[in-house]
Formats: structure tokens, C-alpha cells, sequence
């Protein structure tokens, strides 16, 4: 059976947004990054990382705890590399920092081929999806990682997780090619911790071999899982680990103790590392058949799609689905369990909450 779902109008989801960070002491710019993430990933069907999904974080982890620190300054450090970029955040918003630095490696870009912003001492940014997204929509290639908040992942063949969900997010401009971009994006466990909340929300079981309860065993049931296991055993697993490697040279916390209970001398925050080329800056110029860069991306995925594949599916084309789906409804889809706890959200703010009877469904 097809779920329902309540269409809530976009600008009616980021008032209460925007009100729920201004309540919890965040500034306006940041209260509008936090919103402008929560309607893009709502839009495009990223229902794990959504203003629920951010709110909740913000709770565990966040401005309550000092993980976070509202209205706090980005402070750029020293570089002798032009094209590249290190920040210290200062706890600042995860988002706000975030978007920042996928503009900031476009202008990098636009001037020398090839832009990097490398950043530590941060708050989760959520969906890593919708910032590189965002770039290849305005043409550029671009990447993102960053650590998970919590070390929730068992390592292949162990048995404590020492590992976060550690997401890979990357971003081509292949709209004039396929109709939208291509946006490979994933959490490097089978799901996202995001999953098990939103599954349990709607009372569903998890896959199979996706988490452990206490003692290490398998479970299926959301309620019981307490960490998560890595996609594809060792190449998951793998994946996951760069994303420590790398933050351990810009500066990262060890994953164990992230944003966790304070530890004498260690710090506790996320790094974050965001990459965008230029596409200009790749170009060969000695393409086949006379073809222009675009033209010979475009054979490239008609080549890969063509014989007999033509039903298969194209990473991003869902997310360019459900945004579809989004605009044909006149706003943001959210299920009655998602429109509840976003009512909860409201409540705690004091905002005027969503009323149900008043929304339509799609």
C-alpha cells in the first residue's frame, strides 16, 4: 500500500524551523542554513536527515551540550595554499559552516580549477548529499565527507563500534545529460542511525544485517539496535575509514570520544572536507569523434545505460523523483508520524504547531 503523505507548504516548514534554532539561541543566518538543509533534503526525499533529524541532534549533542555553540565565528587559519582552505569552526552550526564551504570552494574553483575547504572542530552538517548537489546543479564536481557525531559502526570482523556512519557525498552537472544531476551519496553502515529513528517513528522492522543490539547480536528491531554494521563488510568498512584518516590529518577528534563525555586535553567535534572542480580544470580537449566535454559525458552514460540496461536506475535519480513528486504537491511530504513530531518540535519552541485536518495529502 502506497503511504500517505501531508503536504506542508516550504514556507510554513521553515518558519518552524527557523523559529526552533532562533528558541535554542542560534543567530538568523544560522536559523536560515539550518532551514534552507531541512527543505532540500525534505524536498528530495532524505527522510533520515531532515529538520527532525537535525533538531534531534542539535538535542543530544548539540547547543544543549556544548557540542555546539550558537552564533559562534568560522576562524580561518593560515595557509600557504591558495586553492585550499582550513577552518577551525569553533563549534559553530554544522550547516551554516557547511554551506559556506561548498560556496567558498566554488569561488576557489572559478579561479583556480579546483577549490578545498578542510575543517575542524565541527557540528554534524546532516545531509552531505544536498551541498554537493547544490554545486553540480550550478555545474561544478564536487565532494564532501565528514565524521559521524556518534562512533555507532562495528569495524568488519570486530566487535565494538569504533567507526562512525562517516557519509561520502559526491555531485556531477549531468542535468543537460540525464535531466538531473548525479548525486552518489551514503552512509558508509548498511543504513543510516537516521533509518533506525525513522523506522522505529513508523513502528517497521530494520533489514537484515544492518545493526546489533548490546551484545553484538543481529536485530532487526529498531528498539534493540544500538550500533550498526558497515555496507559490504570490508569495502564499507574501508570507506569508512578514510573519513577518520582524513580527519585525523586536518585534526579530528578520536571517534570513540566524539561528542561524548569531555575527555582532559581531547577535543570532540566533527571535521568536515569538501572538495568542487571545475570541470574546465579536468578537460582534455582531445575527445572522440570531435565531441565537446558535455557531449562525450553524455555518450559516456548513454554507452553505460544502452544495451538492454535502459530500466536501470542512476544515483540521484530518485532524490530528482521525489524533488518532482515535491513541486507537483506544492510543498514538503511528510508522513503523519513526521508531521507529530515536527508538532512536538513546534510545542517546545512555542510556535503555532501543523494542523493535520488542514493540510492535503499526496
Amino acid at each position: 500500500m502506497t503511504e500517505t503523505f501531508y503536504v506542508v507548504p516550504v514556507a510554513a516548514h521553515e518558519a518552524l524551523v527557523r523559529g526552533a534554532y532562533i528558541q535554542r539561541g542560534f543567530d538568523a543566518a544560522e536559523a536560515e542554513h539550518a532551514a534552507k538543509l531541512a527543505t532540500a533534503a525534505t524536498k528530495h526525499g532524505i527522510r533520515t536527515h531532515n529538520a527532525i533529524k537535525a533538531l534531534h541532534l542539535d538535542e543530544l549533542f548539540g547547543s544543549k551540550s556544548g557540542g555546539c555553540t550558537p552564533r559562534a565565528a568560522i576562524k580561518k587559519q593560515p595557509s600557504r595554499f591558495k586553492a585550499a582552505e582550513v577552518w577551525d569552526a569553533q563549534k559553530k552550526l554544522g550547516q551554516a559552516v557547511a554551506w559556506e564551504a561548498i560556496d567558498t570552494c566554488m569561488k576557489l574553483a572559478d579561479t583556480y580549477g579546483t577549490g578545498t575547504v578542510s575543517i575542524d572542530n565541527a557540528f554534524h552538517y546532516l545531509w552531505g548529499g544536498g551541498y554537493v548537489m547544490e554545486a553540480a546543479k550550478k555545474g561544478y564536481i564536487a565532494y564532501t565527507n565528514c565524521t559521524a557525531s556518534l562512533a555507532e559502526v562495528v569495524p568488519f570482523k570486530g566487535v565494538f563500534p569504533t567507526l562512525g556512519t562517516n557519509p561520502h557525498s559526491w555531485g556531477f552537472p549531468t542535468t543537460d545529460a540525464v535531466g538531473f544531476p548525479i548525486v552518489i551519496d551514503w552512509a558508509t553502515s548498511v543504513i543510516a542511525m537516521g533509518r533506525v529513528q525513522q523506522l522505529k517513528r513508523e513502528g517497521k522492522t530494520l533489514p537484515p544485517n544492518a545493526a546489533v543490539d548490546k551484545d553484538g547480536r543481529p536485530t532487526t528491531d529498531p528498539d534493540m539496535a544500538v550500533s550498526l554494521l558497515p555496507f559490504g563488510d570490508h569495502k564499507g568498512y574501508g570507506l569508512s575509514l578514510i573519513n577518520e584518516i582524513v580527519a585525523g590529518y586536518i585534526g579530528g577528534s578520536l571517534p570513540t570520544i566524539r561528542s561524548r563525555q569531555p575527555v582532559a586535553g581531547e577535543k570532540q567535534g566533527c571535521a568536515f572536507f569538501f572538495q568542487v572542480i571545475h570541470p574546465e580544470a579536468i578537460a582534455s580537449g582531445v575527445y572522440a569523434k570531435g565531441r565537446s566535454q558535455a557531449e562525450n559525458v553524455k555518450a559516456v552514460l548513454a554507452d553505460i545505460l544502452g544495451h538492454g540496461n535502459e530500466q536501470c536506475m542512476l544515483p540521484g535519480q530518485l532524490e530528482a523523483e521525489a524533488a518532482a513528486r515535491s513541486e507537483k504537491a506544492g510543498g514538503l511530504l511528510f508522513s503523519q508520524a513526521e508531521v507529530e513530531a515536527l508538532n512536538e518540535i513546534a510545542h517546545e519552541a512555542g510556535l503555532p504547531s501543523l494542523d493535520l485536518s488542514t493540510l492535503t495529502t499526496a
